[in-house]
């Protein structure tokens, strides 16, 4: 290992290891480190987002490939709102440049992704409002503001909530100060160990699971197990598997545009600090009763610029390229960041 490599993962892991010393939990494992905003707007407000860029993902080298996906830039996230942070899902529309994201204290976030070309150079336009329950409350009021997975369908918005492990729909494409009421979900959604459960959602609009929401755990029935997934409504329900690779937890999915299923997976250690993983599948086969291997397409540990990488959108560009935005959960926590990556798929 390069020792300017080592070094600075070393140093950052050190970091990590304070934090889960001193508070005795790192990256929502074992709880929150430190404490969610009290109070949350009810009714749409606009805040200020500051956006520090991130010229290159290894500090100490200029190389733009990593694995299959090619750097095309990330910026550092901070704002004087108090429910800015703890960002666990992301999605932008088809066009690139407008996002939706939830956070794990309850709260929408909608706004603008600005870039020169493909390079992300800062939010604009951004609105908070803290997610509704069927009486107008914050769902947060109620024990469910653990947000941890998005859906965009299209007429209404899906959020799978930990913890309680349910699913709830909210109306329209714009879900801010609107009312939401909770889905039905299988029992195996229900049975998900707490902290531990839907970390993804993934709305199907076309093909032979049409309708569907596709929905994967975090991780399985013991440390050891493979991922478990559910196939929510749709003209196909089910179960399906996703193969372990490693050490690695999921933390969101998207679907690509030529059928493929991105997931993105992170684990965390005392002893090394986080790391992050990319695998991709077909959608074609997922299906009732299959096991999924995936395709590795990059691994990343601290001695690159990541955090703890929880939100995924995929989108395509004007050249054809398709690009993975990547964006990280603080857990409100001082010393870990909220960070967006952007890379491009390479075509070798």
């Amino acid at each position: 290992m390069n020792p300017d490599r080592a070094a600075g993962r070393a140093r950052r892991a050190g970091l990590f290891a304070v934090l889960a010393l001193a508070a005795g939990a790192a990256f929502g494992l074992a709880g929150h480190a430190f404490s969610k905003p009290s109070s949350l707007p009810v009714a749409p407000v606009a805040i200020e987002v500051q956006a520090t860029p991130l010229p290159t993902f290894h500090p100490r080298k200029d190389d733009t490939r990593f694995g299959a996906l090619i750097y095309r830039g990330g910026l550092r996230l901070t704002s004087p709102f108090p429910g800015f942070g703890g960002i666990s899902a992301f999605r932008l529309d088809a066009d690139g440049a407008h996002f939706l994201a939830v956070t794990d204290a309850g709260v929408f976030l909608r706004g603008r992704l600005v870039t020169e070309g493909d390079r992300p150079t800062g939010l604009a336009d951004v609105t908070a409002a803290a997610m509704l329950d069927q009486s107008g409350a914050p769902l947060a009021d109620t024990k469910r503001g653990d947000a941890e997975s998005l859906a965009i369908g299209p007429q209404n918005v899906f959020v799978g909530l930990e913890d309680v492990n349910e699913i709830w729909s909210f109306p329209g494409l714009d879900p801010l100060g609107k009312k939401g009421k909770p889905i039905a979900v299988p029992p195996g959604v229900k049975a998900l160990r707490d902290n531990l459960g839907l970390e993804s959602l993934v709305y199907v609009p076309s093909g032979p699971l049409a309708g569907a929401l596709l929905g994967i755990g975090e991780v399985g029935a013991t440390k050891e197990a493979d991922l478990p997934g559910f196939i929510i409504g749709g003209p196909k329900p089910g179960t399906f598997t996703l193969a372990k690779s490693g050490v690695f937890s999921a933390t969101d999915a998207a679907l690509g545009p030529d059928g493929e299923l991105f997931l993105l997976e992170r684990h965390y250690a005392i002893t090394t600090g986080v790391s992050m993983q990319i695998r991709r599948f077909q959608l074609k086969d997922v299906a009732p009763g299959a096991v999924l291997t995936g395709d590795i397409l990059f691994t990343a540990d601290m001695g690159y610029e990541i955090d703890n990488m929880e939100g995924l959108a995929v989108t395509v560009n004007a050249a054809g390229e398709t690009l993975l935005t990547l964006v990280s959960d603080d857990n409100f926590s001082p010393i870990q960041r909220t960070i967006l990556l952007r890379f491009a798929l390479a075509k070798d």
